[in-house]
């Protein structure tokens, strides 16, 4: 999807006009794929624009970058207020959010030890990543040939910038093939994740979605909607899928801060009912709790006046 220039992106401490946010072609990040990053986004509310679970996001981001070994130069609650501020300099009353840290211009070499760390953080309008309907309509999966990385081959708990040639693999396979987004399996065969999103399977009238051991990302999405489906008395586990639960699944959804809650309507061209009920009733909770429409899911909005 094209993106928009909006009027700001705050870098290192200092908020710095679009065109002007530029790094050295040395950059080290650039060449060795070392870095972390963040996906967020701030929606209307009727109190003006909300980020969704900021707080928790940043702290992801910590997280990673500890993981990573990085030494993160500011704080959660810096980065917080930073965030704010970006969208506020922005004017919008929703976009998407993308702080990232990576090791900057002046060493080169696999040690990083001696490389700065550098934090970015810009926004910018952005529609749902599968498409306005995909709640609704739905999304053709194929199931990609290539293999999720496991935790010791490049660690899948950490949001790291590298880690993406494997989904962006996958996802320009399956749009090469006419699908609209791949499923990964890990290197023992079960369902792991998509490119970009945590997927939850009906199965028995059991909503299941895969432990991180299967190389899933500990999505934030994930658990807010697993939260919601619980709130409406489903049953939801974390358990291993296998390929075949996906072929036989009641309903299929998959969530993420870009694609929020998509319809899955098939899978290797397997029809799966599509919309699920527990699908529409959990997608639609999902898109008023973002709105702040809805008191007991309120402190997840944080409010950037």
């Amino acid at each position: 999807m094209p993106i928009t220039p909006t009027a700001k992106i705050w870098m290192n401490g200092e908020m710095v006009d679009w065109d002007k946010a530029q790094i050295h072609i040395l950059t080290h990040t650039l060449h060795y794929g070392m870095g972390v990053f963040e996906g967020i986004r701030a929606y209307e509310t009727a109190t003006g624009p909300a980020v969704f679970r900021l707080t928790e996001h940043m702290q992801r981001l910590h997280r990673s970058a500890h993981m990573m070994q990085m030494d993160m130069p500011y704080s959660v609650d810096v980065l917080v207020q930073a965030t704010k501020d970006v969208v506020r300099a922005s004017g919008l009353p929703s976009c998407y959010i993308r702080p990232i840290a990576y090791y900057g211009y002046g060493e080169m070499g696999l040690n990083t030890i001696p490389c700065t760390v550098d934090v970015a953080i810009a926004c910018w309008p952005w529609g749902a990543y599968l498409g306005d309907d995909a709640l609704t309509k739905g999304v053709r999966m194929k199931i990609s040939s290539w293999r999720r990385h496991d935790h010791n081959i490049m660690p899948p708990a950490s949001k790291t910038t590298g880690n993406y040639v494997n989904s962006s693999l996958a996802k320009v396979e399956a749009l090469k093939a006419g699908y609209d987004e791949a499923l990964l399996l890990n290197p023992q065969g079960m369902v792991s994740e998509c490119t970009g999103e945590n997927i939850f399977v009906v199965v028995d009238g059991t909503i299941v979605t895969p432990p991180s051991t299967a190389g899933a990302l500990r999505g934030i999405t994930q658990d807010s909607v697993t939260t919601i489906a619980r709130d409406f008395g489903y049953e939801v586990r974390v358990g291993e899928l296998s390929r075949t639960d996906l072929y036989t699944a009641e309903e299929m959804f998959v969530v993420g801060t870009a694609a929020e809650v998509s319809s899955v309507n098939s899978v290797d061209d397997r029809s799966i009912p599509c919309p699920g009920p527990m699908t529409l009733a959990i997608g639609e909770e999902y898109g008023r709790a973002v709105r702040g429409q809805v008191d007991k899911y309120k402190d997840w909005c944080e409010h950037v006046n």
